[in-house]
C-alpha cells in the first residue's frame, strides 16, 4: 500500500513538474522519500493497532460417533459427504439381544404386578402380611427401572445424526461389530449447524480489542467478496499458557508471543462457506480511526488478488 501511494504520489509531481508547476530539481523528486516516511509514520504504524489485521478460518464441531450399546451392524444407509438433518439415521445395530432384554424385562414386570394385586387383596382380607405387599412393590419399581433401562438399550441400536452435517470417511460397512468404547469411534460427524469464524490477531494489539468492533474480511473462497462482522469474543488464553498436570518437571522452552483468540460474528454468514476456508480479517477498533479507511482499501484489494494469487 505504501508502494502504491508513493507512485500516486510520485505521478503527481511528475503532472506538476510537466505544468512547471514545481521546479525540475533533486530535492522535488527526493520529496518522495519524505513522502514514503510521512506515510509510515502517520498512516501506517498506528493503523497497525488502529485497525489491526490477522489471519481468519473458519471452523466446526467434529463429533465423533461412539455407540451407546454394542453389536453387530446391520444398515449403513448414509453416504459419505453427503448434507443430513438431525435426527437422519446413520447406522442401526442388531437389536435382538436387546428386543430380548425388553421382553423378558415387561414378562417379569407383568408378573410381580399381578402378584402385588394378588398380596393386596390377601391382606386386605389378613390372609396375607403387609411385608409382602411392601416387597413386592419394590420389586414392581425395581423391574419397572430395568425395563425402561432395556426400551433405551434398545432405542439406542439405531444411531442418529446429533445435527445438521454430514459423515466424512465412512468406513463402517454391515457385518462390523461395533463397542462403546470411547477410544473406539463409529465414524466422524461434521457438525455444520454452528460455524466458528476464528482470527489470530498479535498480542500487541489485543489492549485496542474490545465486543462489539466492526470487522471486515476477505476469505479465499470468495475473491472479491467482503464479509462484514463484529467481534463477539476476545479469548483471554493462549496454547501456552496452559498448565499440563504431569510427572514430569516441565521442559524450560523458548517463549514465544503468541497471538490471541478473537471470535467473531458474521452479519450475513454464508452457509456455503465450508469450514477449513481461511482469509484475512481486519478489525476496526476504536482507536486511530483515521487509518481504517486505508485497512478498508487494503482488504479489498487483497479480495481481488484471490482471483489471481492462491497462496497469499
Amino acid at each position: 500500500m505504501i508502494a502504491f501511494l508513493t507512485l500516486c504520489y510520485f505521478g503527481l509531481l511528475a503532472v506538476l513538474v510537466w505544468l512547471k508547476v514545481l521546479p525540475n530539481t533533486l530535492w522535488t523528486w527526493l520529496s518522495t522519500l519524505a513522502w514514503m516516511v510521512l506515510l509510515f509514520i502517520v498512516l501506517f504504524i498506528p493503523m497497525q493497532w488502529g485497525a489491526p489485521a490477522g489471519p481468519a478460518r473458519i471452523m466446526t464441531y467434529t463429533v465423533q460417533i461412539i455407540p451407546n450399546v454394542a453389536g453387530p451392524v446391520l444398515e449403513v444407509p448414509v453416504e459419505p459427504n453427503r448434507p443430513i438433518s438431525k435426527g437422519d439415521v446413520l447406522f442401526t445395530i442388531d437389536p435382538t439381544t436387546y428386543e430380548a432384554a425388553v421382553e423378558a424385562a415387561q414378562a417379569q414386570l407383568n408378573f410381580q404386578e399381578t402378584r402385588l394385586k394378588q398380596y393386596e387383596q390377601l391382606a386386605s382380607t389378613a390372609a396375607g402380611t403387609k411385608f409382602q405387599v411392601e416387597e413386592t412393590a419394590a420389586r414392581v419399581k425395581q423391574l419397572t427401572a430395568e425395563l425402561e433401562g432395556a426400551e433405551w438399550n434398545l432405542k439406542e441400536t439405531t444411531v442418529r445424526a446429533p445435527a445438521d452435517g454430514y459423515v466424512t470417511y465412512v468406513a463402517l460397512r454391515p457385518g462390523q461389530r461395533v463397542v462403546t468404547f470411547p477410544l473406539q469411534p463409529a465414524m466422524t460427524f461434521i457438525d455444520t449447524s454452528n460455524k466458528i469464524v476464528g482470527v489470530h490477531i498479535q498480542q500487541i494489539y489485543q489492549r485496542h480489542l474490545e465486543r462489539g468492533q466492526k470487522v471486515e474480511i476477505a476469505f479465499k473462497t470468495r475473491p472479491g467478496r467482503i464479509y462484514s462482522g463484529k467481534v463477539e469474543a476476545v479469548f483471554q488464553v493462549t496454547h501456552e499458557s496452559q498448565a499440563v498436570t504431569g510427572g514430569t518437571v516441565p521442559a524450560a522452552e523458548i517463549i514465544q508471543a503468541e497471538p490471541f483468540f478473537v471470535r467473531i460474528h458474521l452479519d450475513d454468514p454464508d452457509t456455503n462457506l465450508p469450514a477449513g476456508t481461511v482469509g484475512t480479517a481486519a478489525i476496526y477498533t476504536n482507536s486511530a480511526a483515521m487509518t481504517h479507511i486505508i485497512r478498508k482499501v487494503m482488504i479489498r484489494m487483497e479480495s481481488y488478488m484471490n482471483y489471481v494469487i492462491p497462496w497469499l
